[in-house]
């Protein structure tokens, strides 16, 4: 495997991208791995790395650049702390535009390297990120070919790039995998998701006795079960569509 991280100049600035993919056998279909909103962590990487071992050129951007931020650390559990409000500050000062514009840069680096076959997308995000994995296959419907949401939030609104309406926009197959208990995606809302969903090349599936964050390695919630089954669907999503 080849790892390195770069410096991708966007239109605000440079977001430091981790990028992963195989040492032969390219170019890859490209992966874009939007993080989470406790940032860029070791557990994200080793993430990243588990999908570029399936044969894809895996790019893992910080969103926090814009702010000066890279890394969080360890977050307390009170929702109260001063660390945490500063997430949820940081997770605020973004908008699907600006991911947008990033996902641009994104790809018109990839289009200059020889790994990386950007004609084939497929796109990852989790918790705060699903709806910007949704985005980007509304916005580049040409070559975003599959895109998943892990318990994404903000997944219904009253904006016309709500995911929930995403279906009609977009030839990609889309994968909402949801928590059975989830704070920020609550029933209402993932029922709406499956309305605007139905009959579209899609599937929202709810993971039984889940908790949000279920599918990551280092929090008190991680249930190993749901989170295998969720990297089961998401490399059968991408082998459907990636080709």
């Amino acid at each position: 495997m080849i790892e390195q991280q770069i410096a991708i100049p966007t239109k605000d600035g440079h977001t430091a991208t981790f990028i992963v993919h195989p040492e032969r056998g390219g170019p890859f279909p490209v992966i874009l791995f939007y993080m989470d909103a406790p940032a860029i962590r070791e557990e994200l990487r080793d993430m990243a790395r588990r999908l570029a071992t399936s044969g894809y050129y895996v790019m893992l951007p910080n969103l926090y650049y814009r702010s000066g931020v890279m890394e969080l650390g360890a977050l307390p559990a009170d929702p109260n702390a001063p660390e945490r409000k500063r997430m949820f500050a940081l997770m605020g000062s973004l908008t699907i535009p600006m991911i947008m514009d990033d996902t641009r840069a994104l790809l018109t680096y990839a289009e200059g390297q020889t790994a990386a076959n950007t004609k084939i997308i497929g796109t990852v995000g989790y918790c705060m990120s699903g709806r910007y994995a949704v985005n980007a296959a509304t916005h580049f419907p040409d070559r975003v070919k599959a895109a998943a949401s892990v318990y994404g939030t903000q997944l219904a609104t009253d904006q016309d790039d709500s995911p929930h309406l995403a279906a009609s926009k977009t030839k990609a197959e889309l994968y909402f995998a949801c928590a059975e208990t989830d704070i920020y995606a609550p029933t209402e809302i993932i029922e709406k998701v499956k309305h605007g969903m139905s009959g579209a090349k899609a599937e929202v599936e709810i993971y039984p006795g889940t908790h949000h964050g279920f599918a990551f390695p280092k929090r008190p919630v991680y249930d190993r079960d749901a989170a295998e089954r969720h990297w089961e669907r998401l490399l059968a999503l991408y082998r459907r569509n990636l080709v």
